[in-house]
Protein backbone atom coordinates (compact mmCIF):
# COMPACT_ATOMS: atom_id res chain seq x y z
CA UNK A 1 0.00 0.00 0.00
CA UNK A 2 1.24 3.54 -0.71
CA UNK A 3 2.44 5.41 2.36
CA UNK A 4 3.32 8.81 0.85
CA UNK A 5 -0.34 9.74 0.63
CA UNK A 6 -3.37 8.82 2.74
CA UNK A 7 -4.89 5.43 2.10
CA UNK A 8 -8.20 5.84 0.28
CA UNK A 9 -10.87 3.36 1.31
CA UNK A 10 -14.18 3.38 -0.55
CA UNK A 11 -17.28 1.39 0.30
CA UNK A 12 -20.47 0.97 -1.70
CA UNK A 13 -23.47 -1.28 -2.00
CA UNK A 14 -23.27 -1.89 -5.73
CA UNK A 15 -26.78 -3.40 -6.04
CA UNK A 16 -25.42 -5.99 -8.47
CA UNK A 17 -21.88 -5.28 -9.65
CA UNK A 18 -22.44 -6.28 -13.27
CA UNK A 19 -25.35 -3.87 -13.62
CA UNK A 20 -23.36 -1.12 -11.87
CA UNK A 21 -20.49 -1.46 -14.32
CA UNK A 22 -22.90 -1.27 -17.23
CA UNK A 23 -24.21 2.01 -15.80
CA UNK A 24 -20.86 3.70 -15.10
CA UNK A 25 -19.21 2.31 -11.98
CA UNK A 26 -16.00 1.62 -13.88
CA UNK A 27 -15.65 5.26 -14.89
CA UNK A 28 -16.23 6.38 -11.30
CA UNK A 29 -13.61 3.96 -10.00
CA UNK A 30 -11.03 4.97 -12.62
CA UNK A 31 -11.30 8.59 -11.52
CA UNK A 32 -11.18 8.09 -7.73
CA UNK A 33 -7.65 6.72 -7.08
CA UNK A 34 -8.98 4.17 -4.57
CA UNK A 35 -6.55 1.87 -2.72
CA UNK A 36 -9.14 -0.46 -1.17
CA UNK A 37 -12.68 -0.93 -2.45
CA UNK A 38 -15.27 -2.69 -0.28
CA UNK A 39 -18.47 -3.80 -1.99
CA UNK A 40 -21.78 -5.18 -0.77
CA UNK A 41 -24.66 -6.86 -2.58
CA UNK A 42 -22.24 -7.99 -5.28
CA UNK A 43 -24.55 -10.71 -6.66
CA UNK A 44 -21.88 -12.10 -8.96
CA UNK A 45 -18.99 -14.58 -9.11
CA UNK A 46 -15.32 -14.02 -8.41
CA UNK A 47 -14.74 -14.48 -12.14
CA UNK A 48 -17.20 -11.67 -12.85
CA UNK A 49 -15.38 -9.39 -10.42
CA UNK A 50 -11.98 -10.21 -11.91
CA UNK A 51 -13.25 -9.53 -15.39
CA UNK A 52 -14.80 -6.20 -14.43
CA UNK A 53 -12.01 -4.85 -12.22
CA UNK A 54 -9.02 -6.21 -14.14
CA UNK A 55 -5.61 -7.56 -13.18
CA UNK A 56 -4.51 -4.49 -11.19
CA UNK A 57 -6.77 -5.51 -8.31
CA UNK A 58 -6.43 -8.30 -5.77
CA UNK A 59 -9.96 -9.49 -5.03
CA UNK A 60 -11.49 -11.28 -2.06
CA UNK A 61 -15.09 -12.41 -2.35
CA UNK A 62 -17.57 -14.15 -0.08
CA UNK A 63 -20.71 -15.10 -2.00
CA UNK A 64 -24.05 -15.73 -0.37
CA UNK A 65 -25.32 -19.26 0.14
CA UNK A 66 -28.22 -18.50 -2.19
CA UNK A 67 -26.97 -17.70 -5.69
CA UNK A 68 -27.74 -14.18 -6.86
CA UNK A 69 -28.22 -12.79 -3.37
CA UNK A 70 -26.07 -10.53 -1.14
CA UNK A 71 -22.33 -11.15 -1.53
CA UNK A 72 -19.48 -9.01 -0.18
CA UNK A 73 -16.05 -8.33 -1.64
CA UNK A 74 -12.90 -6.33 -1.00
CA UNK A 75 -10.61 -5.32 -3.86
CA UNK A 76 -7.19 -3.82 -3.17
CA UNK A 77 -4.10 -2.65 -4.97
CA UNK A 78 -1.95 -4.91 -2.76
CA UNK A 79 -2.68 -8.43 -1.65
CA UNK A 80 -4.26 -9.06 1.74
CA UNK A 81 -2.19 -11.00 4.27
CA UNK A 82 -5.15 -13.03 5.47
CA UNK A 83 -8.91 -12.94 5.31
CA UNK A 84 -11.73 -14.37 7.42
CA UNK A 85 -15.42 -14.88 6.76
CA UNK A 86 -16.73 -16.65 9.87
CA UNK A 87 -19.15 -14.71 12.03
CA UNK A 88 -21.43 -15.87 14.82
CA UNK A 89 -22.44 -19.37 15.88
CA UNK A 90 -21.68 -22.36 13.62
CA UNK A 91 -25.38 -22.71 12.74
CA UNK A 92 -25.67 -19.07 11.68
CA UNK A 93 -25.46 -18.39 7.95
CA UNK A 94 -23.48 -15.17 7.53
CA UNK A 95 -22.22 -16.07 4.04
CA UNK A 96 -22.12 -13.10 1.72
CA UNK A 97 -22.43 -10.59 4.55
CA UNK A 98 -19.12 -10.39 6.47
CA UNK A 99 -15.60 -10.37 5.05
CA UNK A 100 -12.51 -9.37 7.04
CA UNK A 101 -9.10 -8.74 5.51
CA UNK A 102 -5.72 -7.69 6.92
CA UNK A 103 -3.41 -5.39 4.97
CA UNK A 104 0.06 -4.13 5.79
CA UNK A 105 0.19 -0.35 5.55
CA UNK A 106 3.32 1.50 6.58
CA UNK A 107 4.49 -1.49 8.63
CA UNK A 108 1.20 -1.69 10.54
CA UNK A 109 -1.76 -4.04 10.18
CA UNK A 110 -5.02 -2.55 8.93
CA UNK A 111 -8.13 -4.71 9.30
CA UNK A 112 -10.97 -3.93 6.89
CA UNK A 113 -14.41 -5.48 7.13
CA UNK A 114 -16.95 -5.31 4.31
CA UNK A 115 -20.34 -5.87 5.94
CA UNK A 116 -23.86 -6.16 4.59
CA UNK A 117 -26.48 -6.27 7.34
CA UNK A 118 -29.88 -7.73 6.51
CA UNK A 119 -32.57 -5.23 5.55
CA UNK A 120 -35.06 -7.01 7.82
CA UNK A 121 -38.82 -6.75 8.13
CA UNK A 122 -40.39 -6.16 11.51
CA UNK A 123 -42.31 -9.12 12.91
CA UNK A 124 -40.90 -11.64 10.43
CA UNK A 125 -38.07 -14.23 10.39
CA UNK A 126 -36.05 -11.73 8.34
CA UNK A 127 -35.88 -9.44 11.35
CA UNK A 128 -34.85 -12.32 13.61
CA UNK A 129 -31.92 -13.00 11.28
CA UNK A 130 -31.01 -9.31 11.29
CA UNK A 131 -30.85 -9.27 15.09
CA UNK A 132 -28.75 -12.45 15.08
CA UNK A 133 -26.32 -10.78 12.71
CA UNK A 134 -26.13 -7.60 14.79
CA UNK A 135 -25.59 -9.71 17.91
CA UNK A 136 -22.70 -11.54 16.23
CA UNK A 137 -21.27 -8.27 14.97
CA UNK A 138 -21.41 -6.74 18.46
CA UNK A 139 -19.58 -9.73 19.89
CA UNK A 140 -16.92 -9.60 17.17
CA UNK A 141 -16.15 -5.87 17.35
CA UNK A 142 -14.00 -5.92 20.52
CA UNK A 143 -11.98 -8.80 19.10
CA UNK A 144 -11.22 -6.85 15.96
CA UNK A 145 -9.59 -4.09 17.99
CA UNK A 146 -7.70 -6.65 20.05
CA UNK A 147 -6.36 -8.05 16.78
CA UNK A 148 -5.38 -4.67 15.34
CA UNK A 149 -5.75 -1.16 16.74
CA UNK A 150 -6.34 -0.02 13.15
CA UNK A 151 -9.69 -1.56 12.25
CA UNK A 152 -12.72 -0.42 10.30
CA UNK A 153 -16.11 -1.90 9.49
CA UNK A 154 -17.53 -0.46 6.30
CA UNK A 155 -20.64 -1.14 4.32
CA UNK A 156 -24.39 -1.13 4.17
CA UNK A 157 -25.39 -1.65 7.80
CA UNK A 158 -29.09 -1.06 7.06
CA UNK A 159 -29.79 0.96 10.22
CA UNK A 160 -30.18 4.68 10.58
CA UNK A 161 -28.80 5.40 14.03
CA UNK A 162 -30.24 8.86 14.70
CA UNK A 163 -33.04 11.09 13.45
CA UNK A 164 -30.35 13.01 11.56
CA UNK A 165 -29.75 9.89 9.48
CA UNK A 166 -33.20 9.67 7.86
CA UNK A 167 -35.03 12.51 6.12
CA UNK A 168 -38.49 11.14 6.91
CA UNK A 169 -37.68 9.61 10.27
CA UNK A 170 -41.11 10.19 11.79
CA UNK A 171 -42.70 7.98 9.15
CA UNK A 172 -40.22 5.15 9.73
CA UNK A 173 -40.08 4.67 13.50
CA UNK A 174 -41.97 1.38 13.22
CA UNK A 175 -40.14 0.09 10.16
CA UNK A 176 -37.01 -2.02 9.81
CA UNK A 177 -33.97 0.19 9.53
CA UNK A 178 -35.09 2.62 12.22
CA UNK A 179 -36.60 0.42 14.92
CA UNK A 180 -35.63 1.37 18.48
CA UNK A 181 -34.05 -2.03 19.10
CA UNK A 182 -31.91 -1.72 15.96
CA UNK A 183 -30.75 1.76 16.90
CA UNK A 184 -29.78 0.55 20.36
CA UNK A 185 -27.06 -1.56 18.78
CA UNK A 186 -25.45 1.63 17.48
CA UNK A 187 -25.86 3.19 20.91
CA UNK A 188 -23.62 0.37 22.10
CA UNK A 189 -21.21 0.62 19.15
CA UNK A 190 -20.54 4.39 19.27
CA UNK A 191 -22.64 5.65 22.18
CA UNK A 192 -26.10 7.17 22.53
CA UNK A 193 -26.44 10.69 21.16
CA UNK A 194 -27.04 12.10 24.65
CA UNK A 195 -23.95 10.41 26.10
CA UNK A 196 -21.22 12.93 27.04
CA UNK A 197 -18.67 10.92 25.08
CA UNK A 198 -20.93 9.99 22.14
CA UNK A 199 -18.77 9.04 19.15
CA UNK A 200 -15.64 9.68 21.22
CA UNK A 201 -15.14 6.63 23.39
CA UNK A 202 -18.70 5.78 24.44
CA UNK A 203 -20.12 2.28 24.14
CA UNK A 204 -17.64 -0.11 22.56
CA UNK A 205 -15.55 2.91 21.61
CA UNK A 206 -15.95 2.78 17.85
CA UNK A 207 -16.28 6.00 15.85
CA UNK A 208 -18.93 6.75 13.24
CA UNK A 209 -16.58 8.53 10.84
CA UNK A 210 -19.40 9.99 8.77
CA UNK A 211 -21.15 11.66 11.70
CA UNK A 212 -17.87 12.96 13.13
CA UNK A 213 -16.99 14.48 9.77
CA UNK A 214 -20.43 15.93 8.99
CA UNK A 215 -21.32 17.18 12.45
CA UNK A 216 -24.85 17.66 13.77
CA UNK A 217 -26.58 18.09 10.43
CA UNK A 218 -29.09 15.98 8.47
CA UNK A 219 -27.35 13.28 6.43
CA UNK A 220 -25.35 13.29 4.34
CA UNK A 221 -27.57 10.51 3.02
CA UNK A 222 -26.16 7.49 1.20
CA UNK A 223 -29.28 5.66 -0.04
CA UNK A 224 -32.41 6.80 -1.82
CA UNK A 225 -35.30 4.75 -3.11
CA UNK A 226 -35.34 4.30 -6.88
CA UNK A 227 -39.07 5.03 -6.77
CA UNK A 228 -40.69 8.44 -6.93
CA UNK A 229 -38.69 11.63 -6.40
CA UNK A 230 -36.67 10.48 -3.38
CA UNK A 231 -33.30 11.25 -4.98
CA UNK A 232 -34.38 14.57 -6.45
CA UNK A 233 -35.79 15.77 -3.12
CA UNK A 234 -32.91 14.21 -1.15
CA UNK A 235 -35.34 12.09 0.86
CA UNK A 236 -32.67 9.62 1.82
CA UNK A 237 -31.17 7.45 4.52
CA UNK A 238 -27.61 7.39 5.87
CA UNK A 239 -27.14 3.65 6.27
CA UNK A 240 -23.67 3.19 4.74
CA UNK A 241 -20.93 3.58 7.32
CA UNK A 242 -17.26 3.63 8.15
CA UNK A 243 -17.12 2.51 11.80
CA UNK A 244 -13.48 2.94 12.78
CA UNK A 245 -11.44 2.05 15.83
CA UNK A 246 -10.34 5.15 17.77
CA UNK A 247 -6.74 4.91 16.56
CA UNK A 248 -7.81 4.68 12.93
CA UNK A 249 -10.49 7.37 13.26
CA UNK A 250 -7.81 9.77 14.45
CA UNK A 251 -6.08 9.48 11.07
CA UNK A 252 -9.06 10.54 8.91
CA UNK A 253 -8.25 13.45 6.60
CA UNK A 254 -11.25 13.38 4.27
CA UNK A 255 -14.81 11.99 4.18
CA UNK A 256 -16.97 12.17 1.06
CA UNK A 257 -20.28 10.74 -0.10
CA UNK A 258 -20.01 10.52 -3.88
CA UNK A 259 -23.61 11.47 -4.64
CA UNK A 260 -24.43 11.39 -8.34
CA UNK A 261 -25.06 14.75 -9.95
CA UNK A 262 -28.46 13.62 -11.28
CA UNK A 263 -30.89 10.72 -10.99
CA UNK A 264 -30.04 9.35 -14.44
CA UNK A 265 -26.31 9.31 -13.59
CA UNK A 266 -26.72 6.85 -10.71
CA UNK A 267 -25.26 3.39 -11.10
CA UNK A 268 -26.59 2.10 -7.76
CA UNK A 269 -29.31 3.12 -5.32
CA UNK A 270 -26.46 3.72 -2.84
CA UNK A 271 -23.64 6.26 -3.14
CA UNK A 272 -20.02 5.37 -2.44
CA UNK A 273 -18.58 6.53 0.87
CA UNK A 274 -14.92 7.46 0.41
CA UNK A 275 -12.56 8.12 3.31
CA UNK A 276 -8.84 8.99 3.37
CA UNK A 277 -6.81 7.59 6.27
CA UNK A 278 -3.32 9.01 6.86
CA UNK A 279 -1.61 5.82 8.03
Amino acid sequence: MPSAKPLRLASVNVNGVRASFRKGMGEWLAARDVDILAMQEVRASIEDLQGLLGDDWDILHDPATAKGRAGVAIASRNRAHIHRVELGAPDFDSAGRWLEADYEVGGRVLTVVSAYVHSGEDGTPKQVEKYRFLDAMEERMPRLVEHSELAVIVGDLNVGHRTLDIKNWKGNVKKAGFLPREREYFDRFVGAEDAPDYNAGAGLGWVDVGRRAAGEVPGPYTWWSMRGKAFDTDTGWRIDYHLASPALAATVTSYTVDRAAAYDERWSDHSPVVVDYAI
